[in-house]
């Protein structure tokens, strides 16, 4: 059984608790062991700090990686915003003893350092390349048929040459992942749209953001995208509450709970009633 610290970050268990709670399910079904990462703070949002003061952005992520060092494992995210910021933080402090020096002067005022082993994983990546393809259609007891838009968001696969997951322009993973419980991935135009809410955009210019969406939408609306499936809440997040008032809104779920359903999972488990957009199953 491979074993990680869950980072959970800030909105799936603050906004959408049935991300997390699909997460660990699906996880314990695929011999995935997920530990808690007690004390873990705001990753922190790679839009927010680090474009004003990038030291605090390095330390602020390095105490998350000390915490995992500590415990002697690797970080598994669900939020491509974490996984952004964590990743990028410990490229950076694991391949530049200068910065790490100077973010451990900082960690040492709360009795912490951070040797520099870390590695970051996201959720989807860790199910393509560890788990694979096979073993997730073999535990999918109840496969769907949806048609669905699968959302890959900005910072899973970017920056593409330190993460090197797959090609960023033409990526499949998660196209594969869908499909492998049976939902049938549907192109569209411009799939690889930012949501809007990155970057700080959604609370500096909610307005702009929300263009970003709505162009989104009705691409997939153009398709007969029967759901959304992201792989970030915040992703999920500007979806979700983006398509408030909408006549035809398209339901979201977050790759976990997509796999929730597949698993045998039920609505409650799930924790759709947390989501504006009704979810029919």
């Amino acid at each position: 059984m491979s074993k990680y610290a869950f980072f959970l970050g800030c909105i799936a268990p603050l906004r959408y608790p049935g991300i997390e709670k699909s997460t660990r399910q699906v996880c314990e079904a695929l011999g995935i062991d997920l530990v808690e990462l007690d004390g873990a703070s705001c990753c922190p949002a790679p839009g927010v700090i680090k474009p004003f003061d990038k030291t605090t952005w390095l330390a602020a992520a390095a105490r998350n990686l000390a915490l995992a060092e500590k415990a002697g494992l690797d970080i598994v995210t669900i939020c491509n915003g974490c996984y952004g910021s964590l990743f990028d933080a410990a490229h950076e402090l694991n391949h530049d003893a200068e910065k790490l020096a100077k973010v451990n002067e900082i960690l040492a005022e709360i009795g912490m350092k951070y040797n520099g082993s870390t590695n970051v994983r996201h959720f989807a990546e860790v199910l393509y390349n560890d788990v694979g393809l096979d073993t997730i259609t073999e535990k999918a007891t109840n496969p769907v048929d949806y048609k669905v838009a699968v959302f890959y968001g900005c910072h899973f696969l970017k920056p593409s040459k330190i993460k090197n997951i797959e090609d960023p322009e033409n990526p499949k993973m998660l196209d594969e992942l869908v499909e492998a419980i049976g939902a049938q991935s549907i192109d569209r135009r411009d799939k690889f749209m930012c949501c809007g809410a990155g970057g700080g955009v959604r609370s500096g210019s909610g307005d702009v953001a929300l263009k970003f969406t709505k162009e989104n939408l009705k691409n997939m609306k153009d398709v007969s995208s029967q759901f959304i499936v992201d792989v970030c809440p915040f992703c999920h997040l500007q979806f979700d509450r983006g398509q408030e008032g909408d006549a035809a809104p398209i339901p979201v779920l977050h790759l976990s709970q997509l796999y929730g359903i597949a698993f045998g999972m039920t609505p409650e488990q799930l924790g759709l009633s947390a989501h504006a957009v009704k979810v029919t199953l």
